[in-house]
């Protein structure tokens, strides 16, 4: 027993990234039926920049439908309105940003942190507390790295640490590329609200394709050839 390998990783889960939120009625309306249709993880709230007091309502407004569905509502930014508005955490735009909010996350929130530019910042991410490193968003400009050098950076990250790594992915063929190097959750965002078919076939195909990858991986570390047996 001892020469088996380890345990595989579960499955990567969807990590649905919303539009940016002035007036959440249409996103009401549409989040249960897409949280119903998959297996979404978590929804990162992006919101649009307005006093903290319509914020926090705007929270409060989409925080239990997310929760009801069985997901974690992160905000992105703005960690100091997470616990006001009831949701489970923020997601972090680097470092310095998730050091300053630690103290107001910990331990009962979610701490996501992103805008990791090395993999120096990715390993002090980890060992400061951060719940997951994401990589692959786009910068302050909108430049962002190729969609191989992200996957070689999920892949180096799941090989070597223990929190989960988020693929920040623009495509379908990303998020089945990024599950396939090793990514636990896979952010999707704007191609899914673009799709012309609507988001929840959007959704859907990229649950698909991530556990299609995640399936063909796992067939590639395990083949049928009884070495270990």
């Amino acid at each position: 027993m001892s020469n088996k390998s380890p345990p595989p990783r579960p499955a990567p889960r969807l990590y649905l990234a919303t539009p940016v939120v002035d007036d959440p009625a249409t996103l009401l309306a549409e989040l249960p039926g897409l949280l119903a249709s998959t297996d979404v993880a978590a929804v990162l709230l992006r919101l649009k920049e307005t006093d903290q007091r319509t914020m926090i309502s705007r929270i409060k407004a989409l925080a239990p439908v997310v929760q009801k569905a069985g997901a974690a509502l992160l905000v992105e930014g703005h960690p100091e309105l997470v616990a006001r508005g009831g949701a489970d955490g923020a997601h972090l735009p680097g470092i310095a940003a998730l050091k300053e909010a630690l103290p107001s996350l910990k331990p009962d929130r979610i701490a996501g942190v992103g805008g990791l530019t090395t993999r120096h910042h990715s390993m002090d991410a980890g060992e400061i507390g951060a719940d997951y490193v994401l990589f692959g968003e786009p910068d302050g400009k909108g430049q962002r790295p190729s969609s191989q050098a992200i996957a070689e950076r999920l892949d180096w990250w799941a090989e070597l640490f223990e929190p989960p790594c988020v693929g920040f992915a623009t495509s379908l063929e990303e998020a089945h590329d990024f599950a396939a190097s090793g990514a636990d959750f896979v952010l999707v965002g704007e191609f899914i609200w673009a799709d012309p078919r609507g988001p929840k076939a959007a959704l859907v195909e990229a649950d698909a394709a991530i556990k299609k990858a995640y399936a063909t991986a796992l067939a590639d570390q395990n083949p049928v050839s009884g070495e270990h047996g």
